[in-house]
């Protein structure tokens, strides 16, 4: 049985002309009389490629796969995600996308890499020893889950307990999934939901609801409107119309009070750093609905509640809220727009095909996810206060040394410009350095002038780029195929197949994509797909 890898199901992918890649099944005379929606023909078609095991969806006899979601892309596609099962339990890292139109034509295919599945199902291990093994592997702990037992994939899968342990690292709170061999009572991997800003922070001790304009103080863009919650005579930081988004102190209740007017500016005061965290995430909410046509940061309408006040020089996404501490002078909050945007790209990561992953090298590609929605956010917002710029957290200046991350040149800070084999074994913040570059030689190329910043290439080539909005559309759809073992090659290929699909006719786009990633040295993937510019028939 062949290696399961990310490939596609865009047979020749040989030039703009091909459209049609997989037919469904002839439609009944009953569905021919009333057409199914767009959604409903595409998880229809995505299903039956499924069903068939088309491409990428081999699965042995034991193995199913069961859809967990469909979002909607640019240019009337959608992605199917799936889930593996083997003999009923969840295989972790097994699983799968299918990109299907509106017409009900399958267009893509992509699964996570692992080799055959043929493990037994019964556990040796005691699942009280894998509890005891997984609370080993953080110095406190404040709780522990019920064992789940479930199938690691991999090059060489395992039967394995996930067992979520809460607390802390060294460092900063913690929510690690630890999987234990279910035989051996080895840990097999480490998978975090806490995803910090920054990788150099320290800690630092110190109803019948209604909606409702609010009037925002803010520290970084100066006086805003927020979309408030009126219950009575009592007003909150709870968007009405964007559900799950609100904004309180950590570990306390959502800010409320008689009047709708927030903060008083100071960079000190928590109800201001929630002014500045709301306004931004409300931001992103548009610009993911304007730019992208993504409903909201879960995809599904969803959104996640935020809090300042956090006792750390740092920011972080738990797998469920964002959490913002201080700058490290202690004067201002961080909750900037590129900040707030970043971590709640993080959820933006973790609600798209795949989830959040595990490694280094996709953990880079989240931390990166991160800084391109940050950016993003400013470049929609294009507020007077704060512009628009590839520069991450310059305005928190976290440690008194400006920005934390260049998307334009990453080795400004020490992190790596260029893809290399080293990068899987790179910090998760540093290794974010190539698709960060990319991303800026992509929407403003090498040397865009007007006052923006030269880039410089790992090929010593040029790179015109394509604008922030076309690299947005590019970026997000590639992301829409993302599966448990992202990494560059597979954003690669995926983000050139995008480009086909959302500008067809042109070679414009491809090309740049192509160009930059060439620029920041990730290498050809086999099975790319070309661009010819024969316009769509």
């Amino acid at each position: 049985m062949p290696h399961r890898g990310f490939t596609t199901g865009l047979a020749a992918a040989a030039g703009l002309a091909m459209t049609l890649v997989l037919p469904t099944a002839p439609a009944s005379a009953a569905s021919e009389a009333q057409p199914a929606s767009p959604d409903a023909a595409a998880a229809r078609a995505a299903d039956q490629a499924v069903a068939s095991g088309l491409a990428a969806l081999s699965r042995g006899p034991a193995e199913a796969f069961r859809r967990v979601g469909l979002t909607a892309g640019d240019a009337g596609l959608f992605y199917g995600a799936y889930e593996r099962t083997y003999q009923g339990l969840r295989v972790v890292g097994g699983d799968a996308v299918v990109v299907a139109d509106g017409a009900g034509n399958v267009r893509g295919t992509s699964a996570a890499e692992t080799a055959p599945i043929s493990v037994g199902t019964q556990a040796v291990l005691d699942a009280a020893k894998a509890v005891s093994a997984a609370r080993a592997q953080l110095p406190t702990v404040d709780s522990v889950s019920t064992p789940e037992k479930v199938v690691l994939a991999g090059t060489n899968p395992k039967l394995a307990y996930e067992v979520v342990v809460s607390g802390r690292t060294a460092m900063a709170p913690s929510k690690l999934h630890v999987f234990v061999d279910a035989v051996t009572g080895a840990v097999l991997d480490k998978r975090d939901d806490i995803k910090t800003f920054s990788s150099g922070a320290k800690s630092q001790p110190q109803s019948n609801a209604v909606n409702a304009a609010g009037t925002g103080n803010s520290y970084y863009v100066g006086t805003v409107s927020l979309d408030t919650t009126q219950s009575g005579s009592t007003y909150s930081l709870r968007d009405p119309g964007r559900p799950g988004l609100s904004c309180g102190r950590e570990g306390g209740s959502v800010y409320s009070g008689p009047d709708n007017s927030w903060g008083n500016g100071s960079g000190t005061n928590l109800e201001t750093g929630c002014v500045d965290a709301l306004f931004s995430v409300q931001t992103e909410w548009k610009m993911l609905k304007d730019w992208l046509g993504r409903n909201g940061i879960s995809g599904t309408g969803r959104g996640y509640p935020a809090s300042v006040g956090l006792n750390d020089v740092n920011a972080y996404w738990d797998g469920s809220s964002t959490h913002f501490g201080h700058s490290q002078d202690n004067r201002r909050q961080a909750t900037s727009m590129d900040v707030v945007g970043h971590e709640f790209g993080h959820g933006i990561f973790q609600t798209t095909p795949g989830g959040a992953g595990s490694g280094n090298e996709n953990g880079g590609l989240n931390e990166s996810t991160g800084d391109i929605f940050g950016a993003m956010t400013e470049a929609y917002a294009n507020n007077a206060k704060d512009r628009p710029d590839y520069e991450v957290g310059e305005g928190v200046n976290l440690v008194g040394q400006g920005p934390i991350r260049y998307m334009y040149n990453p080795s400004k800070v020490g992190d790596p410009n260029c893809y290399s084999s080293s990068i899987p074994s790179t910090e998760v913040h540093a290794a974010a350095g190539p698709q960060n570059h990319w991303f800026y030689l992509l929407a403003e190329g090498s040397n865009p002038g007007g006052g923006k910043p030269a880039s410089p290439t790992c090929n010593n080539s040029s790179v015109t780029g394509v604008g922030i909005q076309k690299a947005a559309k590019i970026f997000y759809n590639g992301l829409l195929k993302k599966t448990s073992s992202w990494n560059h090659r597979a954003a690669r290929k995926a983000t050139l197949e995008a480009a086909i699909a959302l500008y067809p006719g042109s070679c414009t786009e491809f090309n740049a994509t192509k160009a930059a990633w060439n620029a920041v040295s990730v290498p050809a993937v086999s099975g790319e797909p070309t661009c010819t510019a024969r316009p769509v028939r």
